[in-house]
């Protein structure tokens, strides 16, 4: 399998557990048994990409690695869907802190320092 592969699973299980997480944040009107339910129909989907990206993927990458990408995803999906779907603002702090978060990934793909 392409290393591509896991990669493309977790970019899809994020959109989906994204929306499980805060979808229901523009319904709060709706019963919170239903969007608990909701949620975890949409989880269960999300599951269906992350577990066989995390086994695909522990072919080519560490566990470690792999978490590390996983965060680096959710917090871009995170970015686009905060926008784009709660209308909300990024602000430079958001970016900074994003940054850090990436600047993490970054050594942890490196490898050891020595």
């Amino acid at each position: 399998m392409s290393a591509f592969m896991p990669v493309a699973l977790l970019l899809i299980s994020n959109v989906f557990m994204t929306f499980a997480w805060y979808g229901h944040l523009k319904f709060t009107d709706k019963p919170l048994w239903l969007v608990i339910l909701l949620s975890w129909s949409i989880a269960f989907v999300e599951y269906c990409f992350a577990v066989p990206a995390n086994r695909i993927g522990h072919e080519s990458f560490s566990a470690a690695e792999l978490k590390t990408m996983q965060e680096v995803i959710t917090l871009s999906v995170f970015a686009g869907f905060s926008v784009f779907y709660l209308d909300e603002k990024l602000t430079i702090n958001h970016a900074v802190g994003f940054g850090l978060i990436c600047a993490g990934a970054f050594f942890v793909f490196k490898g050891p320092l020595r």
